[in-house]
């Protein structure tokens, strides 16, 4: 398997990630939306929006991981994070970028502020695509 990330010329720079992923693999995961919901479903960091973004960080690696996939094997991100959040839009990208799942937001990444997630008091989810190891 190879990836290549790109920035075009004609493009904007960016901070941290790549406007284009190609992956010379065929087989990839697609991980549901990664919630800040712990082993028993239970809302982690009701209100602390990095306490929810190190939870989804941590489901996000154990699905890759159950796939024998990690961080480097990331094509796509896309954070969603609600209005109520405590922090900025470029905090949370930060956070993210200081995490052990780093290394999936240098290829192709949208970070959204959006009104309303799935789950009371839910602030974060995470969708991440990644191709599969041979």
């Amino acid at each position: 398997m190879a990836l290549t990330r790109l920035n075009p010329d004609g493009l904007h720079p960016t901070p941290g990630y790549h406007h284009v992923t190609v992956a010379s693999s065929a087989r990839t995961a697609y991980l549901a939306g990664q919630c800040p919901l712990d082993a028993a479903g239970d809302l982690v960091g009701d209100g602390d929006t990095y306490a929810q973004v190190d939870q989804v960080v941590a489901n996000a690696l154990a699905a890759l991981a159950s796939v024998g996939a990690g961080p480097t094997d990331v094509v796509r991100t896309v954070i969603y994070v609600t209005d109520a959040a405590d922090r900025s839009l470029g905090d949370i990208w930060r956070r993210l970028l200081e995490s052990p799942l780093a290394p999936a937001f240098t290829s192709a990444s949208t970070l959204l502020g959006v009104s309303r997630l799935g789950f009371p008091g839910q602030l974060i989810e995470l969708d991440v695509t990644a191709v599969l190891p041979d």
